[in-house]
């Protein structure tokens, strides 16, 4: 016997899963299926679950001395001609996360 279970996503989360699953040589059902059998097989998750950083601040992990000495560094380099134009970060930071 076999059960149905129909769920409600995002249209755009599901473009994107379908491209990617068939990328990968199945199909979204079957991933699914893949997912469920292995929190069976792990009793839990098959991966880390973890809240967003997103938020957080980055300086909040650091003490005061790392602080200052990345400053150090970053002057350091500054004068020695080594930046980059605050918009090519920007746009790179948007490649490397999807932003």
């Amino acid at each position: 016997m076999s059960s149905t279970i129909q769920i409600r996503i995002d249209d755009d989360l599901k473009k994107k899963s379908d491209k990617l699953f068939k990328d990968l040589g199945t199909d979204t059902t079957s991933a699914i299926r893949i997912f469920l059998t292995q929190a069976v097989a792990h009793n839990g998750f098959p991966f880390e679950i973890k809240r967003s950083s997103v938020n957080e601040h980055p300086l909040a992990a650091m003490s005061e001395d790392e602080i200052l000495e990345r400053l150090t560094i970053a002057r350091e380099q500054s004068a020695q001609g080594k930046q980059r134009e605050a918009m090519a970060v920007i746009s790179d930071i948007r490649s490397k996360y999807g932003l």
